[in-house]
């Protein structure tokens, strides 16, 4: 199957994705500052360069898209109809690269929370904030 755009718009749009500053990033970072927590971003000495890194509590936050991380039975995590061999390869390789990430801070004693960009939201940021309250203590 052909692309529906040509390749010149098609790049235009990819380059537009960002990887940081994201809405939903930007949604739990107000949150979290809100809450009065202060903490560090995209931190490039650590494996993965998470998001959001609160050093002192050796905890880390990767706000993921569920389209390029895969999260498992999401409707947005859908995969393109063109170009299915590329797709498959490129996600095969992002859940690998996460897996792999997450094992590393494990190894080095982080804590590494996960937030899916479709379940951002009171429930799920109430249950990170009192996660984060009990490993102050």
């Amino acid at each position: 199957m052909t692309d529906v755009v040509s390749k010149a718009v098609r790049s235009r749009m990819m380059a537009g994705i960002r990887s940081k500053d994201t809405s939903p990033e930007l949604a739990v970072r107000r949150f979290l500052f809100a809450a009065g927590f202060r903490y560090r971003l995209h931190v490039r000495g650590l494996p993965g360069c998470p998001d959001i890194v609160f050093s002192g509590l050796k905890t880390v936050i990767f706000v993921h898209g569920c389209f390029w991380h895969r999260h498992p039975r999401c409707k947005y995590a859908y995969t393109p109809k063109s170009n299915k061999a590329f797709w498959n390869k490129k996600f095969s390789a992002n859940i690998k690269r996460d897996c792999l990430v997450r094992g590393m801070l494990g190894k080095a004693g982080w804590r590494v929370y996960v937030l899916w960009e479709c379940m951002i939201n009171g429930k799920s940021l109430s249950s990170l904030l009192k996660k984060l309250n009990n490993s102050k203590r």
